[in-house]
């Protein structure tokens, strides 16, 4: 038999659950919606990996910004060499011309490679005259610093018996004292390294080449020649250029990086973000990108401190002296 009161209990019954079922519900709805906005928030890998580029490329900009300070900085102190040399008692007569670069060290002190110090050092053709009883003669060498029109006589000072190095003594003058000394670092260069060569690629050429249109329309065909770059110093055109990579090696006292250089690039500084003298650029290998070759900042103190010793009034002497011996 049907019974009604039993059927409307069932029915309350039943409703009942069907509201603590449901403000359970929310309840836990709740409580997770309180978890998510007030709990720590775990961020996911993908943004974390974009947080750490973000960081990457501000660090980035920021040596960038460092780097393009310390270049621009240490241009001024950076010459352009220029000499020539002709040999004495050869067979057949010589006379040549060199290009490189240089950069002030110490008030009054110049450094560059050897082969541009003493042009004849490392040139088989020449040894083999020299073997022969000839004798080297080094008729000029001057530097041609960004912002002066006149070149600086130049006179070496000591050279590296093992090492293409060299410091030389610049003639003082009020502009030569204002020169600001660029500084050797302290810590050893590391492979990865981002470092900036400020050299003089391809001498009197490659200044003429990146100068204005109306100046290298004259200057062009001109010869490369020291009467060349009085001209472009004239016209304060005497610039060395800047060109960037990463050391890719260190091997004892050599380096090895990517910074593209040429013929007239020799003798000039790497230079790390700081600004500081990490090498001497040196030589480059044919052919391979990556094989700029460099010698260590490290090996260039004892030079200096040997320059420091010579008198100037002895430099002339020992010029000719060392010449007659080679």
């Amino acid at each position: 038999m049907f019974n009604p009161d039993s059927s409307e209990s069932e029915l309350v019954e039943t409703w009942q659950r069907f509201v603590q079922g449901l403000l359970g519900v929310l309840a836990l709805a709740s409580a997770l919606l309180m978890a998510y906005y007030y709990a720590p928030r775990q961020t996911t890998g993908l943004e974390q990996q974009v947080r750490q580029l973000t960081r990457q490329v501000a660090r980035l900009e920021r040596q960038q910004s460092y780097s393009s300070a310390a270049v621009d900085d240490a241009r001024d102190s950076v010459a352009y060499i220029y000499g020539i040399y002709h040999l004495r008692g050869a067979s057949q007569s010589f006379r040549a011309r060199v290009a490189g670069t240089g950069f002030v060290v110490a008030p009054g002190l110049l450094a560059t490679n050897r082969h541009v110090a003493e042009p004849w050092y490392g040139d088989r053709e020449v040894a083999a005259a020299l073997r022969r009883g000839a004798s080297p003669v080094l008729e000029k060498l001057v530097a041609y610093f960004p912002g002066s029109p006149l070149p600086v006589n130049l006179e070496t000072t000591a050279l590296a018996q093992h090492a293409d190095l060299a410091v030389l003594r610049l003639e003082t003058t009020a502009f030569t004292k204002s020169l600001r000394p660029l500084i050797l670092s302290d810590t050893p260069p590391k492979v990865g390294e981002p470092v900036t060569v400020l050299a003089y690629p391809m001498g009197v050429t490659g200044m003429v080449a990146k100068s204005p249109a109306i100046v290298y329309e004259r200057l062009s065909s001109h010869p490369d020649n020291a009467e060349t770059a009085g001209e472009l110093a004239a016209l304060s055109l005497i610039r060395p250029s800047a060109t960037f990579g990463h050391i890719g090696d260190v091997s004892g006292d050599k380096l090895i990086y990517d910074a593209p250089t040429a013929r007239g690039g020799s003798g000039g500084p790497v230079l790390n973000l700081r600004g500081e003298v990490v090498g001497i650029n040196s030589a480059y290998i044919d052919g391979f990108s990556g094989g700029t070759l460099g010698i260590t900042a490290a090996e260039l103190r004892p030079l200096m401190d040997a320059a420091k010793k010579v008198p100037s009034s002895q430099l002339s002497a020992l010029s000719q002296d060392e010449s007659a011996t080679h």
